[in-house]
């Protein structure tokens, strides 16, 4: 090839590499999951407030206020001695999609404002990245980052997909589809006598451990109160179960059931807080 030849592939291939990286750098996080009941989470940890936008939910379904603060009060922290300190009154506040205790079919958009905002606490974030915090990661793709309470990577933006559950819990029950959820593991404690077949809310919700066997859920309990008392946190599991599930749910390759299920389940796992 000849050198000016040469010199206009050198230059294309550098605006394409420019280009790439523009587009890495401008382009936004993905907020939104699903295809039939697609929902929307967005709000930042010390904005005005986190939520939800709730599109594809059929019309004539009945919902209240009342059934999703249900599931918001089980997720607020500072309701027992094993969850973090901070004072969250989680308040949902329905703006649309809703309509006399009936959903009529429009979006559904749940907000719920923020409260307990405490700025000071993070200013020496300013200058430092936190570990085990994605202050670093938005940082580097985006060239910026929100220092008080990381914005869209705290764990105050499950609230929003808290609110859309409700919602779909509400929807499936109406197909007799059931859906449970408990701690198992607190570090290197496992319970394994829960039946995943007879397991019900009521027993999950009978300790502050959320464990159905109260043995262990005293095991769970002690365990974190001495790991807290260290200045430590550690790990655990969560098992859930599905039940009255319908057969053939999901689609080959790329939309099987794990595979739909893997974008949402592990992009909320928390780590560093209980």
């Amino acid at each position: 090839l000849q050198r000016s030849s040469l010199c206009r592939i050198a230059v294309s291939a550098a605006r394409v590499g420019c280009y790439s990286r523009r587009v890495v750098t401008a382009g936004g996080a993905p907020n939104t999951w699903g295809n039939n009941f697609r929902v929307t989470t967005f709000g930042e940890s010390h904005g005005v407030g986190v939520g939800c936008v709730i599109d594809g939910c059929p019309p004539r379904l009945p919902i209240t206020r009342e059934e999703i603060q249900y599931e918001l009060d089980r997720r607020k922290p500072g309701q027992s001695k094993i969850t973090t300190p901070r004072k969250d009154e989680d308040q949902v506040e329905i703006l649309s999609g809703v309509l006399d205790g009936n959903t009529i079919g429009t979006p559904i958009a749940l907000l719920v404002r923020n409260k307990d905002q405490r700025g000071k606490d993070y200013t020496e974030m300013e200058v430092s990245y936190r570990p085990s915090h994605a202050d670093a990661t938005y940082d580097f793709k985006y060239g910026v980052r929100a220092v008080q309470g990381g914005g869209r990577s705290s764990a105050r933006e499950t609230i929003g997909r808290v609110a859309a559950g409700a919602v779909a819990k509400r929807l499936l029950k109406c197909f007799g589809v059931e859906i449970l959820a408990w701690v198992s593991t607190v570090k290197d404690i496992e319970c394994n006598t829960v039946d995943p077949e007879t397991v019900t809310m009521e027993q999950i919700e009978s300790n502050i451990a959320r464990c159905p066997d109260q043995e262990y859920a005293e095991k769970f309990v002690d365990k974190i109160q001495e790991v807290r008392k260290q200045g430590d946190s550690c790990g655990g599991v969560v098992t859930m179960v599905a039940r009255g599930v319908p057969r053939g749910i999901g689609s080959p390759v790329f939309e099987k059931l794990e595979a739909e299920l893997a974008k949402v389940r592990p992009s909320s796992i928390s780590r560093g807080e209980c």
